[in-house]
């Protein structure tokens, strides 16, 4: 059965891994309500594990240094829970997997973004090339279909993992239907965003700084 994370675990993952977050997106992140979601920030910022900031009239909760820490000691807790260590070698496994996708995915994100011109250098894509346009966005399927067996298998072991894979679908089928904010787009309901929600989720599970070299199994 896949393990379900414990409430303020989930509230404290999901600051994480928005990198800013208020409370009715951190409620939508981990699954709780607004009111439980609140509840847990306000203890978690009693701790210091959490600090609101706000700017230009928006507003949101961000991870301090001990939250990050509390986060990690949580996490390694929730795996070494496991008395199979199936959970922490799936996560592994997942991360080595996911490393070409990555590429793949990036490499997609920036040609929605810029197109080659004249003289080698890179232009912004103004999609007027209806052609170039569709052929990152069958690319950018193409690495969603190949990433569902990874993300089904996280979701069976750990239930947190569960709806990356309706969101990226669901960016996607926007784009299609000329919503080009849904590729590339600042904030979590582009493809960009889900998949780096994602990859941030991976790496803390395994307590993995961003950048660093995951050795292979």
């Amino acid at each position: 059965m896949s393990r379900v994370s414990e409430p303020g675990l989930l509230v404290l993952h999901a600051v994480r891994v928005r990198g800013s977050a208020d409370a009715a997106a951190v409620a939508g992140r981990s699954g709780l309500t607004v009111d439980v979601a609140r509840e847990h920030l306000l203890d978690l910022e009693a701790f210091g594990h959490v600090t609101w900031a706000e700017f230009a009239g928006t507003g949101g909760w961000s991870l301090t240094e001990r939250g990050r820490a509390e986060g990690e000691r949580r996490l390694a807790a929730e795996l070494a829970a496991d008395p199979t260590g199936r959970a922490s070698a799936v996560v592994r496994a997942a991360l080595s997997t996911f490393d070409p996708l990555n590429a793949r995915l990036l490499q997609a994100c920036t040609d929605w973004q810029l197109r080659p011109a004249a003289g080698g250098r890179l232009d912004l894509n103004d999609h007027r090339d209806a052609a170039w346009d569709a052929r990152v966005l069958d690319e950018l399927g193409a690495v969603a279909a190949e990433a569902r067996p990874l993300l089904a298998g996280l979701a069976a072991e750990l239930d947190r993992f569960a709806g990356y894979g309706v969101r990226l679908d669901d960016a996607l089928a926007a784009a299609r239907g000329g919503d080009g904010t849904r590729v590339a787009g600042i904030g979590a309901a582009s493809v960009h965003g889900v998949w780096m929600e994602l990859h941030e989720d991976l790496l803390a599970t395994v307590g993995i700084p961003r950048g660093a070299v995951e050795p292979r199994p």
